[in-house]
């Protein structure tokens, strides 16, 4: 962890949520915004139709799979079985934890108890 000048952070603040492991080697950078789209897919499957083309079941057979397995990773991702209010509540107690350590901090500097005391 890097020391800054900046307000120290609550102990108690969740590192920010890691992707969840997959079998092939994580890309260098994380993963565009088109993997977790749909829409390449349902235009070939239009296209595919267009075209009367037996391609079709295939395009459709991926389109599943990664249905399948945006599901699995949604249903991986850390804090989704916490509601909307339980996360308020959680966000709610770290900000006064916050604010109790800024005004125990206030405190602390205004008691001059870091000045070395003089003769």
């Amino acid at each position: 962890a890097m020391a800054s000048g900046g307000p120290a952070r609550a102990a108690e603040e969740p590192p920010p949520p890691e992707p969840p492991a997959e079998q092939k080697p994580p890309p260098p950078l994380p993963p565009a915004q088109e993997d977790f789209s749909f829409l390449p897919l349902v235009h070939d499957i239009i296209k595919c139709m267009d075209k009367d083309s037996q391609d079709v079941h295939q395009v459709l057979n991926e389109l599943k799979n990664k249905f399948q397995e945006m599901r699995k990773l949604i249903s991986s991702m850390p804090g989704i079985g916490v509601s909307p209010e339980q996360q308020q509540q959680q966000l709610q107690n770290l900000r006064e934890q916050v604010r109790t350590k800024n005004e125990l901090l206030q405190k602390y500097k205004s008691l001059c108890m870091f000045e070395i005391p003089k003769e």
